[in-house]
This record gives C-alpha cells, sequence and structure tokens, in this order.
C-alpha cells in the first residue's frame, strides 16, 4: 500500500506548530506516512492573505492564554506561557530562524526535526530571543550540528538561495490554502488536502485512513 505524504508548514513563532510537529512526529512511525518538514514563513502567509494575530482581538487572546495552557498538557509538549507572550511573539522576528533551518533542509535535512525542537524550546519554554544570533548558534549546538556546518549554515542565510526557497515554500503553503500555522498537506488518491491547526490531526488521521490513537501514542507492537 502506498504511503501518504504529509507535509508540514510551520514556523516556530507558532506554538499550535509545536504541538502539530510533536504529535506527528510520534505518528510517522505508526500511519503509513511519510512525513516532510516545511519550514516557512508565518508573517508572510499573513500578509498575503490579510490574515491578523488572533491576540489583536482582546476576548480572544484571552481565550488563547488558557487554550494553548491546556493544548500543551493534553499533547505533552513543554510550551511555557510567559506574561508578555503576545508582545513577544509580535516583537521577534523569526525570519533569520526560518533560513537557518531553511538552509539545513537544503543541505542536512537529516537535522531538520531536533533543529526545528531546539528553537520551539528555545523559545517557548526557555522565552529566549531567537532572533539574535547567539541563541540561532546556541540551538544548532544542542541539535548537535558541529561548528563547521553551524558556520556553513549562518553564511547561507543571507544567500539568495536560501532566501527565495523560504520564499517559495511560503508560497507554496499559500497556494494550498494556507491562512495560518500550522498547516499540514495530506497528499491523498492524487490530490492535495489542507488541514490547518494542530486539533486536526484526528481528523486527518481519518481521512487517510489511519487510526488516532491519543495525542501520546504507543507503538504497535511487532507481529510475531
Amino acid at each position: 500500500m502506498a504511503r501518504t505524504l504529509v507535509e508540514l508548514f510551520y514556523d516556530v513563532v507558532s506554538p499550535y506548530s509545536w504541538l502539530g510537529f510533536e504529535v506527528l512526529c510520534r505518528y510517522q512511525h505508526i500511519w503509513n506516512i511519510d512525513l516532510r518538514f516545511r519550514p516557512a514563513f508565518l508573517g508572510g502567509i499573513m500578509q498575503a492573505t490579510g490574515n491578523k494575530p488572533p491576540a489583536m482581538l482582546p476576548k480572544r487572546a484571552e481565550y488563547l492564554l488558557k487554550d494553548i495552557k491546556r493544548m500543551a498538557k493534553y499533547y505533552q509538549v513543554p510550551v511555557q506561557i510567559s506574561e508578555n507572550v503576545f508582545q513577544r511573539i509580535i516583537g521577534t522576528s523569526t525570519l533569520g530562524a526560518m533560513r537557518f533551518l531553511t538552509a539545513i533542509e537544503m543541505t542536512q535535512p537529516q537535522y531538520l526535526e531536533p533543529l526545528s525542537r531546539e528553537f520551539w524550546i528555545r523559545f517557548w519554554s526557555q522565552h529566549e530571543d531567537i532572533s539574535q544570533t547567539e541563541n540561532i548558534l546556541a540551538v544548532a549546538r544542542q541539535a548537535g550540528l558541529s561548528s563547521e556546518l553551524t558556520q556553513k549554515l549562518v553564511e547561507m542565510i543571507s544567500s539568495p538561495a536560501v532566501k527565495n526557497r523560504l520564499k517559495e515554500t511560503t508560497e507554496e503553503a499559500i497556494k494550498y490554502g494556507a491562512f495560518g500555522m500550522p498547516a499540514v498537506v495530506a497528499h491523498f488518491k492524487g490530490e492535495p488536502h489542507l488541514f490547518f491547526g494542530s486539533d486536526r490531526l484526528e481528523l486527518l488521521g481519518s481521512f487517510i485512513g489511519e487510526k488516532w490513537l491519543g495525542p501520546v501514542p504507543s507503538a504497535p507492537s511487532p507481529k510475531m
């Protein structure tokens, strides 16, 4: 049976993207899927679609604070909400981080999963400013990248190839219908299908004929 390609378009500024990322990482060896990580730029998607940050509506911001905490507990992902969380999101550019992830995707894609996770931990658990070069370097060290590879990636951030790749990936997400993140695209029966949000993964599983086993599934026992 052919495996279903599932693409995750994400930006590390999005806590819901982290939730979706971790759950899909857990299911990639349980469901019959090929999971592909697609680092993109949320700011570009918001601008292109005319979307606005949900926290701009005070009542929604109040709800989101509670929702993210509940979702993080349910999915068992260590998101820690600071008092000034929305100011941090608006005031932090992840363009450099997403270009760094794009560079690793282009050169050493086996590091994309741990590197993405470390960026989320740095921003959402440790409340560090991931727009700063020293924090990008710290993330790379924590993810196990050599200093030589890290230096190469830092140099690539400003290259036209990386800038264009990130722009193209962002435009691809928009083409699929993305207006925010996470945007999950399942290529099923010859057609792309968009699922928006980390709370649509149970529906994704049902759609592609897979069983939802909860937010922290146990790997199936090997057949005897």
